[in-house]
């Protein structure tokens, strides 16, 4: 939970007063209706003017704009240009870009100067005595984006007195059921776990102003989208809805029209395609002999090396495997407690491990700068999964590489990726 959430006497400040948002009776059934598919209109990319400006120009709050400097943040990137004035005025948002082009701060800049904004100065609570409602919620597929998200929320809102807190599974409901029924000013969530809070009366979504979908792609799939469709019928639905992905279907599309107004669409460079500073090599390797090629690629990595397996056991194994031949690795999957993924992540973010071994839980949950090479030990079982997982590395425009182990008889399959993603695989 942002350490700015309550005193230590557990008093809360009052919130923003609810807008003309928040008050608005929804209505889910017709919120959620999809279009047939027949009846979907197409998306037309906004005219954006992506020049690099300085985030001063945009007229934020001043309070914002310190914790901005403070993080050494001067000029926008492409993505930011084109989406903070569209959020600040009040659009809803799809937007789609590369990773690592700076998606999260395109959000949470304008999402912490609308609540700026819309209360002028923080008071203490109420005379009242009436309980604060949430104004905003992010959701988010994994536990390591939730944090890296409200981490970026806490870094930004530092000389505010912005609340936040971060909802996720694999750790204990108390604290963040407090943090919920105290009314924090934004909530950061996975699906499943605010669905357990939801179940026991916990979270009152019914003042919720913007809604954030990040990696849209991801929650719209069969595993969240019914926990995210329960989710937002308990919202307002006038409420501002933003979308943001790297990879955005055509049917992920006709899903997304279902839970926003009018939107604007925003995209940034190709869409569903990984970012130009990344080159893509193939391995063709026997299936027998690819982990003796790993090892001894691994023996003297050029940098932090991030390696792709399908399955949670096979990336156990494969760590364990890389450990045993002297090689400074970890693990990273679903199965591992949260304590387990968190010293993971913070050992090969810190350098402790050269090589972290990862399911597909990484592809979207992980941002750590200076990855120098993205390894698929297997073909990954989508081009949108490609895409996600390569974005691993080449962030901030920085050269970043990804090799595939393509096995003889996967040649064929190597192919139909190429083409997918529109990538030249050498």
């Amino acid at each position: 939970m942002n350490s700015n959430t309550s005193d230590r006497h557990g008093r809360r400040r009052s919130g923003p007063q609810r807008g003309p948002r928040g008050r608005t009776r929804r209505n889910p059934q017709h919120q959620l209706t999809r279009p047939p598919a027949s009846q979907t209109p197409a998306l037309e990319p906004t005219p954006c003017d992506l020049t690099p400006v300085a985030f001063a120009s945009f007229g934020l709050d001043p309070r914002l704009l310190e914790g901005i400097r403070d993080l050494g943040w001067a000029e926008t990137r492409s993505i930011q240009s084109a989406v903070i004035p569209l959020a600040v005025a009040g659009n809803d948002l799809i937007a789609c870009a590369e990773t690592g082009t700076g998606k999260t701060c395109a959000f949470v800049v304008p999402m912490l100067h609308k609540l700026l904004q819309s209360v002028g100065q923080r008071v203490e609570p109420a005379a009242d005595g009436a309980a604060k409602k949430s104004l905003v919620l992010v959701l988010a597929p994994t536990r390591e984006l939730a944090v890296q998200i409200e981490d970026e929320i806490h870094g930004l809102s530092y000389h505010t007195s912005v609340t936040s807190a971060a909802v996720y599974g694999g750790v204990d409901m108390g604290i963040q059921e407090r943090a919920l029924k105290a009314g924090v000013d934004i909530i950061v969530a996975t699906p499943g776990r605010l669905m357990d809070h939801m179940r026991q009366q916990n979270a009152d979504l019914s003042g919720i102003e913007l809604l954030v979908l990040d990696e849209a792609d991801r929650m719209m799939d069969m595993g969240f989208w019914p926990d995210v469709r329960r989710i937002i019928s308990a919202m307002p639905a006038n409420r501002q809805t933003l979308l943001f992905s790297a990879t955005m279907p055509d049917d992920m599309v006709r899903m997304a029209l279902e839970i926003v107004r009018e939107p604007k669409y925003v995209q940034v460079g190709h869409r569903s395609m990984p970012a130009k500073s990344i080159t893509h090599q193939a391995a063709i390797v026997p299936e027998s002999g690819k982990l003796d090629w790993l090892i001894d690629r691994l023996r003297k990595p050029e940098g932090p090396v991030l390696v792709f397996s399908r399955t949670k056991i096979g990336a156990e194994r494969l760590a364990r495997k890389l450990a045993a031949a002297g090689i400074k690795c970890t693990a990273l999957h679903a199965d591992r407690t949260q304590d387990q993924r968190r010293i993971a992540v913070e050992g090969f973010r810190g350098g402790k491990y050269n090589v972290l071994v990862a399911t597909d839980i990484a592809a979207r949950g992980l941002d750590i700068d200076g990855i120098h090479t993205v390894i698929n030990y297997e073909l990954p079982d989508s081009p949108d999964a490609y895409v996600h997982r390569v974005g691993r590395t080449g962030r901030a425009d920085e050269a970043g590489h990804a090799i595939t182990l393509v096995s003889p008889d996967e040649r064929h399959a190597l192919a139909n990726l190429e083409k997918s993603v529109g990538v030249r695989i050498e």
